[in-house]
């Protein structure tokens, strides 16, 4: 059966762009022997495939026999990776000093010592200004070589600094590691479960956070230690649902950059993530008026040639542009906006399938749901709601239980009341198993299962209960995620006031804008 990424060779060839190919068939032409040039053929042939399948791939390539075609395309594989590495060598720090250590390798080779230890002089200069200090070993390690095996007149001053060089590098390395190390078990965790539920998560996160953090961290001033310093308090924090230090790490993570501006081309995935952390912090907060500036921030950058010309920045500023502009609808209960960025999400998201992960599309569903439920349509809504409850996939135990959670809702408002009773005791059943219940969740529930039974004006008055409950939980931290996935508070509102979830979240918005000139113009 045909599987449109199954094979590896297919799924490079469709990642590449049109100069990358272009480049790839000079490259060929120009180093290949005559009779290798069958690889053409078959790059051509994969080119046009809109799905790998190789009974049709062999149809298309009459020369080529079946036991020929696994080393045929092992050997594509391998010259489309040459040539990419020629074509981007220039575009990439690291590329540069793979390449010049093994320029140096080879004069070492050659017997031209001094001008190896020239060249890796260079390197070195360049790897420390680049704050790739993960290089240095190897050179260093070359450096001592050439030094211990060959006399180059530089023997006595030489020692002692590089055995000084030799040991700096390693604890800068160590240090990293074990501070990187945090910070990806860390997001590993929120992957996994999503925020902290009770105290208990909270108390085995903090547990692991003091064991884990080396204690001498807060004295590194290196761009490396400090980067992955913030990016640990950062998952820290919001595992724990402490959102206004989550805004303050995001935020030094991002002036990390602005204050070494050099280091934004040479580590733009981690400034594209660090931006994308410091909106969510934005929304999280209600902090309005800098989401705006710094999506805008976002914007401009996204349209740089460093992200436009690189496969992996354009689409995770992709994702993160559109996740905050979906975000920023939900919070302005600008939800018509919304609805109308949603076709070319789809699109997007179609066209860059192969390089978006699974937790990323979960997310993005849940945001389209969520915009489709604040446009009371529903029925769309239950659709999108679907694909994550269907997709039985072992991450965001939370974000699960939402999906489920606002599938429910939907369906109470299409007034599907039959289903509503049987999903309230399923959900309800979901949630519990994993530990997801919070308070205001089990007061949902509760509301709900009372709504069955009772007259439109007693509905009301346990409307106004409900809403009583929910408002004095909404302070309370291990509650705060309901309020962040579910604005149930503007839910139950629009029911009591008889209007809409857009004009009730708009109206906050706008009051919000009110009391903020205020308040600066008593400033």
């Amino acid at each position: 059966m045909s599987n449109r990424y199954s094979d590896i060779l297919f799924q490079l060839i469709h990642s590449l762009e049109k100069a990358e190919k272009r480049h790839f068939k000079l490259y060929i032409k120009r180093s290949s022997a005559k009779e290798d040039l069958k690889i053409v053929q078959l790059f051509d042939a994969m080119d046009k495939l809109s799905e790998y399948d190789e009974k049709l791939l062999l149809k298309k390539l009459p020369g080529i026999l079946k036991p020929q075609l696994s080393n045929l395309k092992t050997h594509l594989y391998k010259e489309i990776l040459a040539s990419l590495r020629l074509l981007k060598s220039a575009d990439s720090i690291d590329l540069q000093l793979n390449e010049q250590f093994d320029y140096a390798h080879i004069l070492y080779k050659k017997g031209l010592f001094l001008q190896s230890l020239r060249l890796l002089a260079r390197t070195k200069e360049m790897a420390k200004s680049n704050e790739k200090f993960f290089f240095l070993p190897q050179i260093i390690a070359l450096e001592k070589r050439i030094e211990t095996l060959h006399i180059t007149h530089t023997m006595q001053s030489r020692a002692e600094q590089l055995a000084k060089e030799a040991n700096e590098s390693s604890r800068r390395i160590d240090m990293v590691a074990r501070l990187s190390n945090l910070a990806m078990q860390l997001y590993s965790f929120y992957i996994k479960n999503g925020h902290a539920r009770n105290e208990k998560d909270e108390m085995g996160v903090k547990k692991f956070f003091k064991e884990n953090l080396p204690p001498d961290a807060y004295k590194e001033t290196g761009f490396y230690e400090l980067l992955y310093l913030y990016q640990s308090y950062c998952w820290y924090a919001f595992i724990r649902q402490d959102f206004l230090m989550y805004y303050r790490y995001t935020q030094k993570w991002v002036d990390l950059f602005t204050d070494q501006p050099t280091m934004i081309r040479v580590e733009t995935g981690n400034y594209i993530k660090g931006l994308h952390n410091l909106l969510n912090s934005h929304y999280d907060l209600r902090n309005y008026e800098k989401f705006e500036i710094d999506l805008k921030r976002f914007e401009e950058f996204a349209e740089t040639d460093r992200v436009k010309d690189h496969d992996n920045f354009k689409v995770q500023s992709f994702v993160y542009i559109y996740s905050a502009k979906l975000n920023l609808c939900a919070i302005t209960g600008s939800f018509q906006r919304g609805l109308e960025l949603v076709p070319h999400i789809n699109e997007k998201l179609s066209e860059y399938a192969l390089f978006i992960d699974q937790h990323r599309v979960l997310v993005i569903n849940y945001k389209t749901a969520m915009i489709y439920f604040g446009s009371q349509d529903y029925n769309t809504c239950i659709d999108y709601l679907l694909r994550i409850i269907n997709d039985n996939v072992d991450m965001r135990s939370d974000l699960q239980s939402y999906a489920r959670l606002l599938h429910l809702m939907a369906h109470y408002e299409l007034g599907n009341f039959d289903l509503v009773e049987y999903l309230t005791k399923s959900v309800y059943r979901f949630m519990s198993k994993r530990e997801n219940l919070t308070v205001v969740e089990q007061e949902m529930f509760k509301f709900l299962r009372n709504s069955f039974h009772v007259s439109r004006r007693e509905l009301r008055a346990e409307m106004e209960k409900f809403l009583q409950k929910t408002k004095q939980l909404e302070k309370n931290r291990f509650e705060t995620r309901a309020f962040a996935y579910l604005d149930i508070i503007s839910w139950v509102e629009s029911k009591l006031y008889n209007k809409t979830m857009s004009e009730i979240i708009k109206q906050k918005y706008l009051d919000h804008k009110v009391r903020r000139y205020s308040e600066e113009e008593r400033a």
